[in-house]
């Protein structure tokens, strides 16, 4: 060997032992690059924190039909329901307490419940109270379970409280029943649309008043349904009549000085948002409500949320129609700049072209993952910006709650759902004002059932990451952010035998999704 060759070794030596040593200095964020990249085993994930989509509003439920009731058991155990719903604490390993929702959906009966068996509502658990008498006075010692649970939310400072109304007050539905005789008209004649408005505005003054500020009023939902089997209150409305309801609130809210905002309209299914189907002059909603050039346009009412709600039933399988539908949504929302999506109501129901049944309680991770598969993709490609589960709490033997309970009026077991911890998966972890930020796989056909989707708090740029592995088998995950790879401060598992576990994560260890989990990965934490 020469002397000029010896020479440019040591060079080349020096050079590698500073580039070595900037790298082992420089570790802001956990950020390394001796991981093990994507291969055969180890499948990745590409972070990109400077795309963001919409703005997370809130993760809600609702206290329908159960809390009327769960709210007048033992103290201790309704107190219990409430931590498991609403609590950000976490026990002594770190685990969560609770889900941590942000909305609280508090169901303002039509009164059925006082007509007894004459409301024609079979089943006591589905007919409700209401504040309004016959006569136009108030009762405000009524709906004490459903206050009861609203009260919870305010002290654990759940931050959004949303009333909805399935039927008006009883004593002004043109039948005298809180359900339709037919589908053929709404249960609400037009000289009664100014007092529906003075009774959900009353009982919105009333309840700030009670220290329960109302966010949002929903005044009609699921309007394209018929609602005239007595199963439950309800009542159909065309979108002429939602336009004038809206207008009617808009003017009682402005009246009482009240900064609450007008949620439309709860559409049975996301493709009502979008075209008319089968329910002409009840579908195409966003057209309807937000084209300045439409009749029953109101997207510049003062208390109106530029947001339009809709159910995700009945669309969620197969993942074509799933996908589908949900893109169509998006690009009809791009139409108008500005509009959001909230995602307002959703639990499994029917068959869903045999991917899984909607009979049958099932506390495991089956629904759970399939409940975590029909978030991911309202989230990522409808865009939602809030997304809300039906029942929090069920005495149904039915996948429709987040907590179960007999169907006892006093008393009775509690029983925790994955559906409940899966939520939290998302809940728990991404709070109001976080944004989506993009997230795709270096190789996109790879691992199909693994879904990954990311959220940035703007603030301090904190970076979540929820992950769903349908797959038997777990699977190592790299996370990628221009040209480094990320490491997760910790993750929380819900799996068999574990609710949101808080797992710590080894330095320089490939994260891995297990299999049949849902795992949020926390990173900068």
């Amino acid at each position: 060997m020469n002397i000029n060759n010896c020479s440019f070794l040591r060079i080349m030596l020096c050079v590698t032992i500073n580039l070595c040593f900037t790298a082992c200095r420089d570790k802001p964020d956990r950020k390394v690059t001796s991981i093990p990249r994507a291969g055969t085993d180890v499948l990745q994930f590409n972070i990109d924190k400077n795309t963001t989509y919409q703005t997370i509003a809130n993760f809600g439920a609702s206290d329908a039909w159960s809390c009327q009731f769960a709210g007048q058991w033992p103290l201790a155990k309704k107190e219990k329901m409430a931590d498991l719903l609403f609590s950000k604490q976490t026990d002594q390993k770190g685990n969560p307490e609770g889900i941590g929702l942000s909305l609280w959906r508090f169901n303002l009966g039509a009164g059925s419940a006082g007509q007894g068996k004459a409301s024609g509502i079979k089943d006591e658990w589905r007919r409700t109270g209401s504040f309004l008498r016959e006569g136009g006075t108030y009762d405000w010692s009524r709906q004490k379970g459903q206050v009861w649970f609203a009260r919870a939310a305010k002290e654990h400072d759940v931050e959004n409280f949303l009333i909805f109304s399935n039927s008006p007050p009883v004593h002004i539905t043109r039948n005298g029943k809180a359900y339709a005789d037919s589908g053929a008209r709404s249960n609400l004649a037009p000289d009664h649309y100014g007092e529906f408005a003075r009774y959900l505005a009353r009982v919105a003054g009333e309840f700030k008043s009670m220290g329960l500020p109302v966010d949002m009023i929903s005044p009609v939902n699921e309007p394209q349904w018929d609602w005239a089997d007595g199963g439950q209150e309800g009542t159909s409305f065309r979108n002429n009549e939602i336009a004038e309801i809206a207008r009617s609130l808009d003017k009682e809210l402005e009246k009482r000085g009240l900064d609450t905002k007008i949620d439309i309209a709860e559409a049975g299914q996301i493709n009502y948002l979008f075209e008319t189907g089968d329910k002409p002059g009840r579908g195409a909603q966003i057209e309807a409500f937000f084209n300045e050039n439409s009749e029953n346009y109101i997207g510049s009412l003062s208390h109106l949320s530029y947001t339009i709600s809709g159910h995700s039933y009945f669309t969620t399988s197969p993942d074509s129609r799933s996908t589908g539908q949900r893109k169509k949504l998006s690009e009809s929302l791009k139409k108008h700049p500005g509009l959001k999506y909230w995602m307002s109501e959703y639990c499994i129901l029917g068959d869903n072209n045999g991917e899984i049944e909607g009979n049958g309680r099932d506390l495991g991770m089956e629904p759970a993952l399939y409940m975590a598969g029909v978030i991911h993709n309202d989230l990522v490609i409808a865009n939602a910006s809030a997304w809300h589960w039906w029942l929090a709490i069920s005495p149904y033997d039915y996948k429709d709650g987040l907590i179960y309970i007999d169907k006892n009026k006093t008393d009775g077991n509690i029983y925790e759902s994955k559906m409940l911890w899966t939520l939290g998966n998302y809940s728990r972890f991404i709070r109001p004002g976080f944004q989506r930020i993009r997230v795709t796989k270096s190789n996109a056909s790879a691992s199909g059932h693994i879904r990954v989707s990311g959220y940035i708090n703007p603030e301090n740029e904190k970076l979540i990451l929820v992950a769903i592995n349908s797959g038997q088998h777990g699977v190592r995950v790299n996370f990628n952010s221009e040209g480094k790879i990320l490491l997760p401060a910790g993750s929380y598992i819900t799996a068999p035998g574990k609710n949101l576990e808080k797992t710590a994560l080894q330095k320089e260890t490939v994260p891995e999704i297990p299999g049949k989990s849902v795992v949020t990965f926390v990173f900068n934490d």
